[in-house]
């Protein structure tokens, strides 16, 4: 397998080169483009049952595999435009914001990831999901994707949205942004308190405002 990147980091194409037998898998709608002859197949990848569970804004439930027969090659591209980088695993864990997902290649388990209101900080609309084992996995960002890396002894804040992938035993406490008043006021909600050492993909841009921001101009609907 050989991947590169191209018109990063606003609106990049992850191309993926196969050999016959190497496969990768895909979250749904991520594929621009194949050339060779390649098999699909589409699972529910260990995520079905917790997303089923939570039916929010109608997520698709379901991963796609590609299986080269010869030599092949697929473009994918995320939802939003932005940047992608890999995780190269190594036996370890990370977690990701479900909607930064976007494909793995290797021995690499993907399930939904639930932990109370540590997996549902973002007013019930951000879910975690789990990567773990040996392998690639892709993830991507809307805006820039910033790896931010948190000192031994250093406490920083960040806000939920902006969160895109963390290793999985990274110390964090989730609490609301100041007081009441900044908490319903000041356009922030939940944010996280990260304990070093650490590492965290951030991206510069979120999805909420830009729905707010649309739904303005959405006939029958209130701002």
């Amino acid at each position: 397998m050989e991947w590169s990147k191209e018109y990063s980091p606003a609106y990049t194409l992850l191309r993926v080169t196969l050999e016959p037998g190497e496969s990768i898998t895909t979250e749904p709608g991520a594929m621009m483009l194949i050339r060779g002859d390649v098999d699909i197949k589409t699972s529910t990848g260990g995520i079905g049952a917790a997303l089923k569970r939570r039916l929010l804004g109608g997520e698709a439930l379901f991963l796609n595999t590609y299986t080269a027969r010869s030599r092949a090659e697929l473009w994918l591209v995320p939802g939003a435009p932005g940047d992608v980088e890999a995780l190269e695993l190594t036996g370890d864990e990370w977690v990701v914001q479900d909607t930064s997902y976007l494909a793995h290649y290797g021995d690499v388990e993907v399930s939904a990831r639930f932990r109370g209101l540590k997996g549902l900080i973002a007013e019930g609309e951000l879910f975690w999901l789990s990567v773990r084992g040996r392998g690639t996995v892709w993830i991507s960002s809307y805006g820039g994707l910033k790896k931010l890396e948190v000192r031994a002894g250093e406490k920083i804040v960040v806000d939920n949205f902006h969160l895109v992938a963390m290793p999985a035993n990274t110390e964090y406490r989730v609490r609301k942004f100041g007081g009441w008043k900044s908490f319903l006021l000041g356009g922030e909600g939940f944010i996280l308190e990260v304990y070093g050492p650490t590492i965290l993909y951030l991206q510069t841009r979120i999805l909420p405002p830009l729905a707010q921001l649309i739904a303005k101009y959405i006939p029958g609907r209130s701002s």
